[in-house]
């Protein structure tokens, strides 16, 4: 993650400007995002103490906004929103393995500890505003395209529309994403 980050910055000072700095961190995004299934497994096997379903749904959800919506519908990837959702991802990332790393070696600093349950707050919103940002960009193009989609009649007597699909995902985060954000204002007074 800190290889994203050096990148957006080289990449903003190169440029001088903020649009489209996504084309100059796009491979190590996905090979990074998709890397992070393995967090799930992690948690599975008590590797790292987090709950695999919070965790899981985490991983698959920026998987899935990483390869299903920002590589798959290229229209979006110059969006302001993924930009935002990138720099949410990795500034918390950033913080999240250097509390891990620390707390390994037994010497956790407190400016760490404090960043990893206090940065969230704005982080958390910053991300989850990028993501559906950037699924709403993606709606336009999605049903002019259908991408994904398979309609009726076929063999398998089956269909799906990615439209839709992309607008259920959006209206999941209304019951989801309160809950994901009251448990890290949790295990903030937890910790704190």
């Amino acid at each position: 993650w800190l290889v994203i980050a050096v990148g957006l910055v080289r990449a903003y000072l190169a440029k001088g400007s903020y649009h489209s700095l996504y084309y100059s961190i796009e491979k190590p995004l996905k090979f990074f995002q998709t890397g992070a299934l393995l967090e799930i497994l992690h948690c599975a096997f008590g590797i790292v103490p987090s709950s695999v379903v919070l965790t899981a749904f985490q991983v698959m959800s920026r998987v899935f906004l990483t390869w299903a919506v920002t590589h798959s519908v290229k229209e979006v990837q110059s969006e302001d929103s993924v930009l935002l959702f990138v720099v949410a991802w990795t500034i918390t990332e950033i913080i999240r393995y250097s509390f891990y790393t620390f707390s390994l070696l037994n010497h956790l600093p407190y400016l760490i500890k404090w960043a990893r349950y206090t940065l969230f707050i704005v982080l958390y919103p910053m991300g989850v505003s990028g993501e559906l940002l950037t699924i709403y960009a993606a709606l336009p193009f999605v049903r002019q395209s259908g991408l994904y989609s398979i309609s009726l009649p076929n063999k398998y007597n089956f269909s799906f529309d990615y439209y839709t699909f992309l607008i259920l995902v959006m209206i999941s985060y209304i019951p989801i994403f309160p809950q994901l954000y009251f448990h890290m204002l949790h295990q903030r007074r937890k910790v704190l």
